[in-house]
């Protein structure tokens, strides 16, 4: 019973202690790391109690954000980083939006520039057999 107690004074100075600064840094690497758990959300969205736990004891210790970010990098690897690295193959993430942008505005250009002409449908209705009569019974019609 004293050693639930002790443990949950601990736990509560260890709270009290963490500033604005820290929970402001605990916040931005909650969102910068992904769940290990399902890899399909970060630790803020998912809400993984281990890492989050973790998180506040690593920066708790006085651990920068960039030495928080690094020891988990080595555990998990890479993919735990919710941003990739611009560097490497990863740099394709960062590149292929802008370069998919830029040839969808290629090939608009050169669909709107070399589109055929409307002069072509007037020429396919003058072709038609019988236009005049099919006219005519449609005007009737109304």
């Amino acid at each position: 019973m004293k050693t639930v107690k002790i443990t949950g004074i601990l736990f509560l100075l260890a709270f009290i202690s963490l500033n604005g600064a820290d929970e402001a840094l605990i916040e931005d690497l909650e969102q910068n790391l992904m769940a290990p758990c399902c890899w399909s959300g970060t630790v803020a969205d998912h809400g993984h109690s281990e890492m989050e736990s973790s998180i506040r004891e690593m920066v708790s210790q006085g651990l920068t954000r960039q030495q928080v970010l690094d020891k988990f990098v080595a555990k998990y690897g890479e993919k735990i980083l919710a941003i990739p690295k611009a560097e490497g193959f990863n740099l394709t993430a960062w590149i292929m939006p802008a370069v998919v942008f830029v040839l969808g505005v290629f090939i608009m250009i050169l669909y709107f520039t070399n589109r055929p002409a409307k002069v072509a449908l007037t020429q396919q209705k003058q072709n038609i057999r019988h236009s005049d009569q099919i006219e005519q019974e449609l005007m009737e019609m109304d």
